[in-house]
């Protein structure tokens, strides 16, 4: 197999892979889908890695701009999932954190695609495993993401 054959390969099955997991990270939210969106959802797990983050920098981290931040967070916090406090040292500045029920959601969903790709590792055989590992390490690494660490039990970084 040539060069240009093997990337083909290896771009359509990390783009299969890919579309697999979409598709869990899709489903893992259909339980909560009535009282929250994918975006909000971002959002929460930001604010879960980051704790208390200021409005600006997390429109930054979530790479949209401070007034859709805003609205995001007016919504989540109607919905009783964030806390937003004016900043005591800039009373300017907004600092936003989450809730109780904002964490509760961010560890179900996290949860519920945890146990759908460990149903699905399961299934290979400690070869594969092995290298599975190897191979999404040196794709997350290539691809400049963290790994995912005690630090961040998330499976995300703060954004």
């Amino acid at each position: 197999m040539g060069e240009q054959e093997d990337l083909s390969a290896v771009t359509s099955a990390v783009l299969t892979g890919s579309r697999l997991l979409v598709a869990i990270a899709a489903r893992s939210l259909t339980a909560v889908e009535d009282r929250i969106t994918l975006p909000q959802f971002r959002m929460l797990v930001v604010l879960a890695g980051k704790g208390q983050t200021k409005l600006v920098t997390l429109a930054e981290r979530l790479d949209v701009n401070p007034s859709t931040a805003m609205r995001m967070a007016d919504r989540l916090a109607s919905s009783g999932f964030i806390v937003r406090e004016v900043n005591p040292r800039n009373r300017r500045e907004t600092l936003i954190s989450l809730t109780t029920d904002g964490l509760r959601i961010v560890e179900e969903v996290t949860g519920r695609r945890r146990d759908e790709i460990a149903a699905i590792v399961s299934r290979l055989s400690a070869d594969q495993r092995l290298a599975l590992v190897s191979a999404m390490t040196a794709f997350t690494e290539a691809g400049g993401e963290p790994p995912a660490s005690a630090s961040h039990p998330l499976g995300w970084p703060e954004a």
